[in-house]
C-alpha cells in the first residue's frame, strides 16, 4: 500500500503536540496493516467530505484519508 501525504496534511502534522504525533505514528502503522483495525475506529465522512474517510489518532484527532484506488491513500488532514 502506497500512503501519500498531502501538503496541508503535512503542514497540520508539522504544528501538532509531540505526545499527539506519537499516537498517530502508531496508529499510522496499524492503519498500513489494515485500515479498517477495530482500533483505528475508521468511519465514512458525510456532508462536503462525503468521497472521504477518517481514523482516529487520539479523542479529538483525527486523521482525513481518501481511497484512490486498491493500493494508493492518501492522507488529507
Amino acid at each position: 500500500m502506497i500512503i501519500r501525504a498531502s501538503s496541508k496534511f503535512k503542514k497540520s502534522y508539522r504544528k501538532l503536540p509531540k505526545n499527539i504525533k506519537q499516537k498517530a505514528k502508531e496508529k499510522e502503522q496499524i492503519f498500513r496493516v489494515n485500515p479498517f483495525n477495530p482500533k483505528l475506529d475508521t468511519h465514512k465522512l458525510h456532508g462536503k467530505y462525503q468521497e472521504y474517510w477518517a481514523f482516529t489518532a487520539t479523542g479529538q484527532y483525527r486523521i482525513m484519508f481518501a481511497f484512490i484506488d486498491s493500493d494508493n491513500i492518501d492522507l488529507l488532514i
